[in-house]
């Protein structure tokens, strides 16, 4: 009991870190794109530095073939953790602020909620639906009135498509991680996305317009701390997460993410690390953040308690 108490609090770590370094690369990430990298480029960076790691490290470690009814569940694994993922977050974010990409992704667990309502059918009480409810209206009053121009409004819808898209590869993955080695999953998981994201005609369109020699150190840091933390070690971190609990816990550390993009967005800046974006940071967004925020409480908070009394 003791010995899986402490596997929980370890799980319970590495997803806290793993908002810690998506919180920082939110702001950092921003910097990057339009003007040395097109998100689609980014992406394609992002993608093949993370395979060739995951493959330089399962190298070391047992193989377990997968058995023939798990490859489609792998497959569409790799299509909405990476791909759709991949490419609605950074399109998303380029158009959008670094602070609206943190609120958004605090709808996740709600997302996972209803999710496995429909696809695990797991019951959801009265109090939960209210939750639902509350954080949709948030998370529509953030993209309507909380974004300023028609480009930011785009850009914070295809953040609301890039939870849903890591919502759906939560509930999906959850079962690989249980059967087979973690490492092994996530290598053929970002094996499949980098084929399908290689299927992407954007990609043929911007990598030749892409001028490499143009880009300072100072950015090509950057690009190394999101392939490195926030592509490789994230996804490594979530899988012994989702490995001890449950994945709509799983999705409830995203509740500190967007106060870590707040935190970075000061200190970042105060350090010259990126631009300005704390104009993004108002009054109003702020509400919608609360009520975001409360939604998902309401949605999670019965789950997390009923989840963590069953493991005692």
């Amino acid at each position: 009991m003791a010995i899986a108490k402490n596997k929980e609090q370890w799980a319970a770590f590495a997803l806290l870190l793993v908002n810690l370094i998506y919180g920082a690369s939110h702001v950092l990430a921003k910097g990057v794109m339009p003007v040395f990298l097109s998100p689609t480029v980014f992406i394609l960076f992002r993608v093949v530095g993370a395979v060739v790691l995951f493959w330089i490290v399962s190298i070391f470690t047992r193989i377990k073939p997968f058995e023939r009814v798990d490859l489609m569940r792998l497959v569409v694994c790799g299509l909405f953790g990476v791909t759709v993922n991949q490419l609605l977050f950074f399109h998303g974010l380029n158009a959008s602020s670094p602070m609206n990409a943190g609120i958004i992704m605090a709808i996740n667990p709600i997302m996972v909620a209803v999710l496995s309502y429909f696809w695990l059918k797991e019951r959801l009480q009265r109090t939960q639906w209210v939750g639902i409810f509350i954080g949709s209206l948030g998370a529509i009053a953030l993209t309507t009135y909380g974004s300023k121009s028609f480009e930011s409004k785009i850009g914070d819808w295809l953040l609301i498509g890039n939870s849903l898209s890591y919502a759906i590869y939560l509930i999906a993955v959850k079962p690989l991680m249980q059967k087979y080695n973690p490492l092994h999953v996530i290598t053929w998981v970002f094996s499949f996305g980098s084929i399908f994201l290689a299927l992407f005609p954007q990609v043929y369109i911007d990598l030749p317009q892409t001028n490499i020699g143009m880009i300072p150190a100072p950015i090509w840091a950057k690009i190394v701390f999101v392939v490195v933390a926030v592509t490789f070690l994230t996804y490594l971190l979530t899988v012994v997460g989702l490995k001890y609990v449950s994945s709509t816990i799983t999705a409830v550390y995203i509740y500190v993410q967007p106060i870590f993009v707040i935190a970075f967005s000061f200190f970042f800046f105060l350090i010259g690390w990126s631009a300005d974006y704390t104009h993004a940071i108002n009054q109003t967004t702020l509400v919608f953040m609360l009520i975001i925020l409360f939604g998902v409480y309401l949605t999670t908070g019965k789950l997390n308690f009923e989840n963590k009394t069953n493991q005692r």
